[in-house]
């Protein structure tokens, strides 16, 4: 998709809650508009298209790929049971009312909720052109058709093991995909690794078994939260006054929110949604940004433990590729995006200058949850092999693909296709592990609790 994000145009309501004109809403797609670039990781898998090498994912001329590593959110799914809580209720007090609606909600006369049975939240959707169950199997068949080379070098071996945190969605999103790569009969096994805190370093969900990121109210996981109802207070209340105006009820901002994130949601189990038309694009924009500060201080950037819980994955993944593709052509690994996000900050890859200032909306930023991590987001590490002819460069390299679009390192990027050089890149992720500080310590676990990642081999 060619929506650059700092190209929108920006029409609407003005962030101030004053209207313009709220004219076509935010729904509607147009040549520099595509609402699931603006759903804040509440929607549809979406691929990157800011700060991308221009050359496309094809591999550089004279390399091929020896090696890959994977790190996967789960595919889409419905809300969490807290957001479903929320959004229930929004509705149910609106089909209290009685009232009939009209303009922008009009629909809502003849709208049911996107969801029956409250078992269906927080696990995957299976309808819909953005089913998530079909999602991951398309994805599985999509790297299968790119990868196929080394496919057929794990079917030499006499199994390959590829791995999923203990939750529900996240082990069916696993399977779902490699039922896409693998096909039925191919030798390969599920390896479920606990989200429990006990497992230490040896995770994949290091935000849950970090101690000190569960329990600092001021600097771990608990400071997105905070810092995203501080910018939430920016924009919801003029919101707010506007709907309740038009509607005669009392809509409050969480009201106001839950009805954006059913924007997304609901498009991810039909297809579309009206929700999307309550809304104009800078408000939209306000909710994105509202999403992208929660998770760059909730696991991000911004947050004391996240390099150091990302850490873990990115070194055990760097070992491996320090060790070649004698170790293995294939590594999948499937988690949360709370999982993905302090893997992204320990390598230090999406950079804003400036941490996200919580008073207005930084348009010009990096840090973008739609694009960094989306249901179904991925994070692939080639490691290439190339050779001199052609005017390539002989060795190994390693090129980063976040969500098919390759993403350059800011401080290494002279190989092929703006790849590192694998010495370049061992010596950053060492680096790096000085800098975030030791796990055990940081996270303030038990002596003798797990340091490293165990689990990660074939």
């Amino acid at each position: 998709m060619n929506v650059p994000v700092n190209l929108i145009t920006r029409v609407g309501a003005r962030l101030d809650g004053s209207i313009v004109d709220h004219g076509q809403g935010a729904g509607a797609t147009t040549k520099d508009w595509n609402i699931l670039y603006h759903l804040g990781g509440n929607g549809p898998w979406v691929e990157k298209v800011i700060d991308i090498v221009d050359t496309g994912i094809a591999v550089p001329d004279a390399c091929q790929v020896e090696q890959v590593h994977m790190m996967a959110r789960h595919a889409e799914r419905y809300p969490t049971k807290t957001a479903g809580r929320n959004q229930r209720a929004v509705v149910e007090k609106m089909k209290r009312s009685g009232i009939h609606f009209t303009g922008n909600l009009s629909f809502f006369n003849t709208w049911e909720l996107f969801w029956t049975d409250d078992a269906n939240l927080e696990q995957l959707t299976s309808t819909g052109p953005f089913s998530g169950r079909l999602g991951a199997f398309t994805t599985g068949v999509r790297l299968r058709t790119r990868y196929h080379h080394l496919f057929e070098q794990a079917l030499t071996r006499n199994i390959t093991t590829y791995w999923a945190s203990g939750s529900k969605r996240v082990i069916e999103t696993a399977r779902h995909f490699a039922l896409g790569f693998f096909g039925l009969d191919a030798p390969t096994q599920l390896r479920v690794i606990s989200e429990k805190k006990h497992r230490g370093a040896d995770t994949l969900t290091p935000g849950r078994t970090c101690t000190a990121n569960q329990l600092d109210t001021q600097e771990g996981k608990a400071k997105g939260y905070r810092l995203m109802g501080e910018y939430r207070n920016t924009y919801l209340p003029a919101i707010a006054a506007r709907l309740s105006s038009q509607t005669g009820l009392d809509i409050t901002p969480q009201d106001v929110f839950s009805m954006q994130e059913m924007c997304g949601f609901e498009t991810t189990v039909r297809g579309r949604s009206d929700w999307c038309d309550v809304f104009t694009r800078d408000e939209f924009l306000a909710f994105e940004y509202a999403r992208d500060v929660l998770h760059y201080y909730r696991a991000g950037p911004g947050q004391k433990y996240a390099a150091a819980m990302g850490w873990l994955w990115l070194n055990a993944t760097t070992n491996l590729m320090l060790e070649g593709p004698g170790a293995g052509p294939l590594f999948f690994s499937f988690v949360h995006d709370g999982d993905i996000a302090p893997m992204i900050t320990a390598l230090d890859i999406i950079n804003d200058e400036q941490h996200l200032p919580i008073t207005h909306i930084q348009h010009d930023r990096k840090w973008r949850k739609s694009q960094v991590s989306p249901m179904g987001g991925r994070i692939i590490f080639e490691l290439l092999a190339c050779n001199a002819s052609s005017g390539g460069r002989e060795g190994r390299y390693v090129r980063i693909n976040i969500n098919d679009g390759i993403t350059a390192l800011p401080d290494c990027h002279d190989g092929p296709g703006q790849s590192c050089s694998l010495s370049q890149f061992v010596a950053r992720t060492k680096r790096t592990g000085k800098e975030a500080g030791d796990f055990v310590g940081l996270c303030g676990l038990e002596e003798g609790a797990a340091s490293r990642i165990s689990f990660l081999h074939q």
